[in-house]
């Protein structure tokens, strides 16, 4: 393994991309979802980035790249379709030690971007180290199919509960037998159908009284 995997937390950090067409949109994008704040360097940025920065913490910079504009960023992400640009912004994020990634050219990058599946706070991040990114969109697009919107709802659900057991002084060892009874017994799946009632028969069975689905948080409407 080539790749030493990391989740960053890229909150209010200050990113560049270099590059104002559709690839610099979606990564624009990604970013933006992440809570960054975006500056976006190109001589010619597209209508559709201009639009996007209306309400969104982008600052646009319609110019070439120039060295300078990488002062105070935590990251970097080349998007443009010029070599020597590119290579460019490498040799600057190196020099001052930030983290770079150059769009399809992996020699050039320090970190790259894997295919993601995302339903709510569930990340399944895929990478093949750059070697076929049309192999890893296949399996992007196989693990969709696998995880849907359930799986955020469910982590809501967990995620409170664990703040709960917290709040009653229980140390997450302590509880960590009663999440893993919870999977094996099929709390998922009752999510995934919105079975209010077996949902919390089973808290009740497993976490004891106080637990109940509507208090906790909503995994969907009524019934």
């Amino acid at each position: 393994m080539r790749y030493y995997p990391a989740n960053l937390d890229i909150q209010n950090q200050n990113c560049l991309v270099v590059g104002g067409g559709s690839v610099g949109k979606r990564k624009i994008l990604t970013l933006l979802e992440c809570g960054a704040r975006v500056t976006v360097v190109s001589p010619k940025i597209s209508n559709e980035i201009k639009a996007l920065s209306e309400g969104h913490h982008i600052e646009l910079k319609e110019r070439n790249y120039r060295s300078s504009d990488l002062k105070g960023m935590f990251l970097v992400i080349g998007a443009t379709d010029n070599e020597e640009v590119n290579r460019q912004i490498s040799k600057d994020a190196a020099r001052i030690r930030i983290i770079c990634n150059i769009v399809d050219r992996p020699q050039e990058c320090t970190f790259v971007l894997p295919a993601i599946v995302k339903q709510g706070d569930l990340v399944i991040a895929i990478s093949t180290a750059g070697k076929s990114p049309a192999f890893a969109k296949r399996l992007r697009q196989k693990l969709s199919g696998e995880f849907g919107p359930e799986c955020g709802k469910f982590l809501d659900l967990m995620g409170a509960i664990r703040k709960k057991l917290l709040q009653k002084g229980k140390s997450p060892e302590a509880h960590k037998y009663m999440f893993e009874q919870l999977i094996d017994e099929g709390l998922l799946k009752l999510v995934k159908h919105n079975n209010r009632k077996q949902i919390d028969t089973l808290l009740k069975k497993v976490l004891g009284e106080g637990f109940v689905l509507e208090d906790l948080c909503d995994t969907g409407s009524k019934e």
